[in-house]
């Protein structure tokens, strides 16, 4: 080959060289624009959405050491996993630790795993390919793809199915996965919120949720506690949301007298924050001057027969699991204690006094 083949050889080469690296470029710039672009549209979503909360609202001690909490675990990038009753506001609870971290200038993708089909679970999480299965017309970005350097809220994380839990614990362990129908491994930094109001210990124990996994994501618990445990948070709550569905409704509740304060204190609130809330919005409905007025719009604790009070499943369930626990000292494991004579395991035990929220000296709804 003479010199002049050479040099023309090599020129060739450079431009070749230089031709595939545009190329390149403009396939990254290509991903990153149709990324910015899928961000986009699912922050539009996110706006229209209409929360039920919009700021952390409450003084008592429960409720202040959930915030100490989440001062505390916000700037790390620990996986949080937040547990509590339904209703008692795990997504604003997200969104705080979200906005006080490092990562508040991109993205929070939620997702309810509850919420999307089991056929399509891994399609949402992880995106697939064009052509990867009937109707995938394109290739679509996945929620972590779209929560890349930002944060990812796995609502309902005890409904995953059990097949899609390995491939979200090696996103968890390495930081990776492949698209549905793709080959090519994609790495994405993201931070990990997971909430539930199962109880995942019995899940793990049952076989339906992964003990490996549990333990990755629980790495600081954050527990909620319910609306009964935070009696002294109803009046502001209450009024928070009179203030709030008033300006909806176009009506202004100047007024909310001592009686209806004193009865949404006596509910028991099994569905917590949102109950309330959606109680105070049909209150202020049929409403007609600037008192607040009950009316029906808070649920009956019972119902009355022959004179005689019927009492919910669950409130029965609390009395009695109460009385045992009085009658054995409030020993619940161990020989006599209160599991062994209710034919249950403890932690099953501990888990239904939390979850019906039992307290020692306390009453029968489990009012502190």
């Amino acid at each position: 080959m003479s010199e002049e083949e050479f040099d023309r050889l090599a020129l060739f080469a450079n431009q070749a060289a230089i031709a595939i690296k545009n190329a390149q470029l403009v396939t990254e710039v290509e991903n990153l624009k149709n990324q910015l672009k899928a961000e986009n549209v699912y922050l539009q979503e996110e706006i229209r959405t209409q929360h039920n909360f919009e700021e952390i609202i409450g003084e008592t001690p429960a409720l202040k050491k959930v915030l100490k909490s989440i001062e505390i675990v916000a700037p790390t990038d620990a996986s949080v996993l937040i547990l509590g009753e339904t209703g008692t506001g795990k997504e604003l609870i997200a969104r705080a630790i979200h906005s006080l971290s490092r990562r508040k200038t991109r993205a929070l993708i939620k997702v309810n795993c509850a919420a999307i089909p089991s056929g399509l679970v891994e399609s949402e999480l992880f995106g697939h390919e064009k052509g990867a299965f009937t109707g995938a017309l394109s290739q679509k970005i996945g929620r972590f793809e779209l929560a890349n350097k930002g944060t990812i809220f796995l609502d309902e994380i005890a409904e995953l199915p059990l097949d899609l839990q390995p491939k979200l614990l090696r996103v968890l362990q390495e930081g990776e996965f492949e698209r549905v129908g793709g080959t090519r491994t994609i790495k994405v930094d993201v931070r990990i919120i997971a909430a539930t109001n199962r109880n995942l210990d019995v899940a793990v124990q049952e076989g339906r949720f992964r003990e490996d996994l549990f333990y990755r994501l629980n790495v600081f618990p954050v527990t909620l506690p319910s609306l009964r445990e935070r009696k002294d948070d109803i009046a502001p709550l209450a009024r928070y949301f009179a203030i709030k569905y008033g300006k909806r409704l176009g009506k202004k509740i100047e007024q909310m007298p001592r009686k209806v304060l004193d009865a949404l204190k006596a509910h028991p609130w099994p569905g917590n924050i949102r109950e309330l809330e959606n109680v105070i919005e049909r209150a202020i409905i049929t409403s007609q001057g600037p008192q607040l007025e009950l009316g029906d719009a808070l649920p009956q604790r019972s119902v009355r027969s022959q004179g005689k009070e019927l009492l919910t499943l669950e409130e029965m369930e609390r009395n009695h699991i109460t009385e045992v626990l009085k009658s054995t000292g409030w020993q619940v494991s161990g020989g006599g204690g209160a599991a062994e004579l209710l034919g249950m395991k403890p932690t099953t035990l501990d888990s239904r006094i939390k979850k019906l929220g039992i307290k020692k000296r306390a009453d029968i709804s489990g009012i502190s």
